[in-house]
């Protein structure tokens, strides 16, 4: 017996029948899915997520197009059978019917129908050329200038569009050198996700997305994407306060990888290395890795090849102050300093994260005034990208400054 105060959900039979109702099962499109059970069957959120098993909250963002995709077979089955769904809206889901004795003269047609829709499927794919290629590669770069300006939640609805085009686009592709090519491409996007993930405190959609991304990048056979989108998945474990395995991982990434990819890439990889020895507490392998990173970072702001990825002399000075920062190191309010002069504007986010080190940075000096109004700028930056990761630290900093003022 279920563990549900609810029974399961039952519909009219004619839902199922619907076009749209089939075109989101078709798609396993289980936002669009729970949002045609809400509104023809009148059943509310509450319900939905007891009669699924799944957490209140989590069907709220699947509701709102803002939670990871599901791909689990398990869950698919739960939502099928708190759902109610026919045996026929269950092999439009891509579930094995529970009547294995029916009659199959329904399944000829379900087959055809699925032989039709991959076939166009196919034939959609087979459209994209090296053109369609580069408009879906600009898509992605303007969507991620618009993330470092705007973050996240401004842009989430663009973005679930995105992935889901290139991954329709790639899943699909036929043509060795376009199906690299979206693979490519979707490993970049994916790593996007993720760290638009991170930074809206959604940490299991970070990894999934990260796992999708590495994915994609061993398919195009591309060290250096794989690389980086190995060494953003440890911003994952570093968050779940597991720094010591972040640690470990990039060590990894860096010890294979180093010799396969550009140098900005290393200067990178050795940074984040650096990042996960200061949480640890480790000045000499924090000073190490930087000075390794320092050592390798080629002049200009970035490579046209990676477009993901943007690191020059003054990012690098944010990143240095950062992690001396914890140790209390007096060089670090002007590395935090130069790193702020620096900053062309359109990285709002990373502006944040600036102020709140340099904020963080005087506190530790004995300058609470002289922290306040970055403290404060970062809380309106961080407010405007909606930043969750960013929010927290600056409340305390906040109340660490008020204390510090005597209020």
């Amino acid at each position: 017996m279920r563990a549900s105060g609810f029974q399961p959900i039952k519909l009219p039979p004619s839902v199922w029948e619907r076009d749209d109702m089939r075109e989101s099962l078709k798609n396993r499109d289980i936002a669009g899915l729970f949002r045609l059970v809400a509104k023809y069957g009148g059943i509310s959120q509450v319900r939905i997520a007891s009669a699924t098993e799944i957490a209140q909250p989590r069907v709220n963002k699947i509701f709102n197009g803002t939670a990871g995709p599901i791909e689990e077979l398990a869950v698919f089955e739960r939502i099928a059978t708190g759902l109610g769904l026919p045996d026929h809206a269950r092999m439009l889901l891509g579930l094995a019917p529970l009547d294995i004795a029916s009659p199959t003269g329904d399944l000829d047609d379900e087959h055809q129908e699925q032989t039709e829709e991959l076939t166009a499927r196919l034939e959609a794919a087979a459209a994209v050329d090296d053109t369609m290629v580069m408009i879906l590669r600009t898509d992605t770069n303007n969507l991620r200038l618009q993330d470092r300006r705007l973050g996240s939640v401004a842009i989430a609805d663009k973005m679930h569009a995105q992935m889901a085009q290139i991954e329709r686009a790639h899943r699909h592709a036929v043509r060795p050198r376009i199906r690299t090519q979206l693979a490519h491409l979707l490993a970049e996007t994916a790593s996007l996700a993720g760290w638009q993930a991170i930074n809206t405190v959604a940490l299991n959609d970070a990894w999934n997305h990260y796992e999708r991304a590495k994915s994609a990048a061993r398919e195009a056979e591309d060290a250096a994407v794989l690389a980086y989108v190995s060494g953003e998945q440890a911003y994952v474990l570093m968050d779940l306060g597991r720094p010591a395995e972040a640690a470990e991982l990039l060590q990894h990434i860096h010890a294979t990888h180093r010799d396969r990819v550009p140098a900005r890439l290393r200067t990178w990889l050795a940074a984040a290395e650096a990042e996960a020895a200061a949480t640890l507490g480790d000045e000499d392998a924090c000073r190490r890795a930087l000075d390794q990173a320092a050592l390798v970072l080629p002049e200009g702001d970035g490579d046209p090849d990676m477009p993901y990825l943007s690191i020059n002399v003054h990012h690098f000075a944010r990143w240095r102050g950062s992690c001396l920062l914890r140790f209390g190191d007096p060089s670090t309010v002007e590395d935090l300093r130069s790193s702020l002069a620096g900053m062309d504007g359109t990285y709002n986010r990373a502006e944040a994260g600036v102020r709140c080190d340099l904020g963080h940075a005087l506190l530790a000096a004995g300058e609470p005034e002289a922290a306040q109004p970055h403290i404060q700028r970062a809380k309106q930056l961080a407010t405007m990208t909606g930043c969750r990761r960013q929010r927290r630290r600056i409340e305390e900093l906040s109340r660490a400054v008020n204390r510090a003022l005597g209020r």
